[in-house]
Formats: C-alpha cells, sequence, structure tokens
C-alpha cells in the first residue's frame, strides 16, 4: 500500500510518530470545523489535507511543557 505523502518524508517534519498524529489529528480537525486550507488536494478528507500541508511545510507545530501547540 502507498502513501502519499510518504511516511518517510513525514517522519522528517516531526520529531516523533507521536508528535505526527497529534499535529495531524489537530490540524484535521480544525479542517472539519471550517479552517480554510492551505494548499489545493486532490483529496477531500480533512486527515489526508492535514498531512500533505504538513509534509509541504504548510502548517508546524511547537512542543511545550504542557503538550503540543
Amino acid at each position: 500500500m502507498m502513501t502519499d505523502p510518504p511516511l518517510d518524508l513525514l517522519l522528517t517534519k516531526a520529531d516523533s510518530k507521536y508528535a505526527l498524529v497529534v499535529v495531524a489529528a489537530k490540524r484535521a480537525r480544525q479542517l472539519m470545523q471550517g479552517a480554510e486550507p492551505r494548499l489545493q488536494s486532490e483529496s477531500r478528507h480533512p486527515l489526508t489535507i492535514a498531512l500533505e500541508e504538513l509534509a509541504k511545510g504548510e502548517i508546524s507545530y511547537e512542543r511545550t511543557k504542557s503538550g503540543i501547540k
């Protein structure tokens, strides 16, 4: 099974798999609540769009003592 964007690329954008999952889930939730996508995507799935945004550097995150922002 191929994933797009590739998992190897996504892992270079986050410091752990956990951080990757949390960031993608938070962004997907924002998209589901009406936030505008930061790029054009062929997909309509919020999680796929969030992963594409992360892979292209359109979104980032900051690790804090209380969690991920």
